[in-house]
């Protein structure tokens, strides 16, 4: 088997298309469908079942799929350790991060890095706070950022980099925008704005609201923070952010109101995968991340 036969197989594979797939590779589609058939006939299976111009995948040819995909990435990664080790500064790394931290965090310590060292490049990829762990998990991405920082993850490696406390987000109209601080408690009888079920930030809030012993009235839901502060300013009720997602907030329609019991608050830092090392450059920034927060403190 060769490793251009495996890539035309996984293109084919995820195209279900041959002539697409040759495009995608910038290859005639004769040469892909030879190697396709060099490839079956080596194995001694059909990988691919023809109907019409289009082709899918056999049960056996599912399975190969599974195990040619996670043996190109560890090719793929091996080869990136080479090209790093010959110059480290060099390189390109694919970093995760939710939408909480898109508009502070991120911009700010990448704008910091990439004065350090300008020619390493990033892939950035944002994502629920579940599928960012299982993608630095599978080596879909390299490391992510994330908040709270998860500590039950046994191949994964956390760093806590920082902690920040939650305020309430409250339509200027309100009477409670006028306050300096408020509780949980006061907040019962309030429509609440949240992220849909499944999100962290919504069961954080849920949570707290558990403690203080009421479950919250949801009226509306918002799938990014744009939306979540678009529903607030629209008077569709209040929600409970963490810091970081105040950056750019409009004061013109809503207020940012603090907390004062009981304590809520978050972790926010990064995360590695445990069962391989780094590339050279992914620890150059990993390095470099927690020394920039540790200035801080």
């Amino acid at each position: 088997m060769e490793l251009r036969q495996l890539r035309y197989f996984v293109a084919v594979a995820e195209k279900e298309h041959v002539s697409e797939a040759a495009l995608e590779l910038h290859v005639a589609q004769s040469a892909i469908s030879r190697q396709i058939s060099n490839l079956e006939s080596e194995l001694g299976v059909q990988l691919f079942e023809r109907t019409g111009r289009n082709v899918h995948l056999t049960p056996i040819g599912k399975i190969f799929l599974t195990y040619i995909t996670s043996a190109l990435k560890g090719v793929d990664y091996a080869k990136k350790q080479v090209d790093e080790y010959l110059d480290p500064e060099r390189g390109s790394i694919k970093i995760g991060f939710p939408t909480s931290l898109a508009s502070n965090l991120l911009p700010t310590v990448l704008s910091a890095f990439k004065n350090r060292y300008p020619n390493i490049r990033f892939q950035l990829r944002q994502g629920s706070y579940n599928f960012l762990i299982e993608a630095v998990r599978n080596r879909e991405i390299d490391l992510a950022f994330l908040g709270p920082v998860p500590d039950n993850q046994p191949d994964i490696i956390s760093k806590v980099l920082f902690m920040e406390n939650f305020y309430a987000l409250i339509p200027r109209n309100h009477t409670k925008s006028k306050e300096e601080k408020i509780t949980v408690t006061d907040l019962e009888n309030e429509n609440f704005v949240l992220f849909p079920e499944g999100y962290v930030l919504h069961q954080l809030v849920i949570d707290a609201c558990l403690q203080s012993g009421f479950t919250p009235k949801i009226q509306s839901q918002g799938e990014d923070l744009d939306a979540i502060k678009g529903l607030v300013a629209a008077e569709m009720g209040i929600t409970l952010l963490p810091e970081s997602a105040f950056n750019d907030l409009s004061t013109a329609y809503s207020a940012k109101v603090a907390i004062d019991g009981p304590p809520l608050k978050r972790t926010v830092g990064i995360i590695i995968p445990k069962n391989r090392n780094l590339a050279p450059s992914e620890q150059v920034f990993y390095d470099f991340i927690q020394n920039y927060f540790e200035a801080w403190e």
